[in-house]
């Protein structure tokens, strides 16, 4: 549903930058996050640096911002989740037969169990993509390139873009900008590798960037853009209680594994705030970020780590409105300090 923009005539948008998370389907949130601040009008995106999902997010919004402004990148946004949701019924654990086979006992187990994905949990772990795909065939490549015009986005970026990758044999993180936003760099950015093989590039191969920036903050601090920086988070930064089971312990550690670069980043911003606060270094010479953060901690420690491939539309729509909610409450609380402030205590919420 269309919003009307509450940015007063002739009022300038404040600038911020975006750091995009990747979790899989539950990007689906960062969709309703960017929604709600594109139809409220009063920001004006300068950057984003993006991972995984958060890529796929990115690059749709930047090309819907070539095309047609704010409402077109509402559009295009809307566009990629529905064509996600469509490739998601081609899936084997979408199977009518496998939920035929699996429904007899269902009712033995836990209300949350997912047949399809546990099913495609158990496959994944028993056998490498190499061995399921030796084609390599990669559906997000089809998808880019039905709702995305990477060509033309990169001759008339709106914004900077900036989409993170882990280098497999050097553990780096590679960081693809400007004339590099390729599809081969969206996919390398979202290359989870236990479902697709390693992507390759000017002869290195590439992880999912999550390993090593999740999202990375460090290219919205070197370039020229403002100082104001609002994480748009998916993995939870806290979960309530000792995990007790298999399951629980292996998304407990995902997740921890997944924000751990975040949090050494945010250290770092801490430690020169600091530095510039007690006047041992000068503002002339390091930059003072200003943080933001929208996040749901109760919502995504609530979802199952198999609920990551639920690709089907009425739960990315929840996750959608969560999403815009989410970011509704953070622009009618904090909004008036972009520019001025940080709306996030980095000691309590990271350190």
């Amino acid at each position: 549903m269309a919003r009307a923009s509450k940015k007063p005539a002739g009022e300038e948008r404040k600038a911020i930058n975006l750091a995009l998370q990747g979790g899989g389907s539950h990007g689906a949130f960062t969709w309703g996050v960017l929604d709600a601040l594109l139809a409220d009008g009063r920001l004006r995106i300068e950057a984003i640096s993006a991972t995984s999902a958060g890529s796929l997010n990115a690059v749709a919004l930047a090309d819907g911002l070539r095309r047609g402004g704010p409402e077109g990148a509402r559009q295009a946004l809307a566009g990629l989740w529905q064509a996600v949701a469509a490739a998601g019924r081609l899936m084997p654990w979408q199977a009518p037969w496998l939920e035929a086979f699996m429904q007899g006992w269902q009712r033995a187990l836990p209300p949350e169990f997912s047949p399809q994905h546990w099913w495609a949990g158990s496959l994944l772990q028993a056998f490498s993509p190499y061995q399921l795909n030796p084609l390599n065939i990669n559906p997000l490549r089809q998808l880019l390139q039905q709702c995305v015009d990477l060509d033309a986005l990169r001759r008339a970026l709106p914004l900077k873009l900036f989409l993170s990758a882990t280098n497999v044999e050097t553990g780096k993180i590679r960081v693809f900008s400007g004339s590099e936003i390729t599809a081969d760099a969206v996919l390398a950015s979202a290359c989870l590798p236990s479902l697709f093989q390693a992507v390759e590039i000017d002869g290195e191969h590439f992880w999912d960037g999550g390993f090593m920036g999740n999202p990375a903050i460090f290219p919205l601090i070197y370039e020229d853009v403002s100082a104001d920086v609002l994480i748009v988070h998916v993995n939870p930064l806290v979960r309530r209680g000792v995990p007790r089971t298999a399951a629980e312990i292996a998304n407990r550690v995902n997740e921890i594994s997944f924000n751990s670069s975040l949090m050494r980043e945010m250290r770092a911003i801490a430690f020169v705030t600091s530095l510039i606060d007690r006047g041992k270094l000068a503002p002339a010479d390091a930059r003072r970020m200003r943080i933001h953060s929208i996040r749901c901690d109760e919502l995504m420690a609530a979802q199952a780590a198999s609920s990551k491939l639920d690709i089907g539309w009425a739960y990315l729509c929840e996750l959608r409105d969560a999403g815009r909610a989410q970011a509704e409450a953070w622009l009618a609380a904090h909004v008036e300090q972009v520019g001025k402030a940080s709306t996030v205590d980095i000691r309590a919420e990271f350190l």
